[in-house]
């Protein structure tokens, strides 16, 4: 369920400090605040850059 993935990416950036991953996302935090807030739809880059910040990377293998 993406909601949920999203969800969880966002619960750990804001336990890592939303602030740090803005910086190192170079994303604005309230931005940052907002694609991860209940219902919204972030941007496939933004997801990334979160990922990225957070030490994650995604990987996509055929079932």
């Amino acid at each position: 369920d993406p909601d949920v993935f999203l969800a969880a990416v966002g619960h750990v950036a804001k336990a890592k400090g939303m602030t740090a991953i803005a910086r190192d996302a170079n994303l604005g935090r309230e931005s940052l605040y907002k694609a991860f807030a209940p219902g919204a739809k972030p941007r496939y880059d933004t997801v990334l850059k979160v990922l990225n910040s957070l030490g994650v990377k995604l990987r996509v293998s055929a079932a």
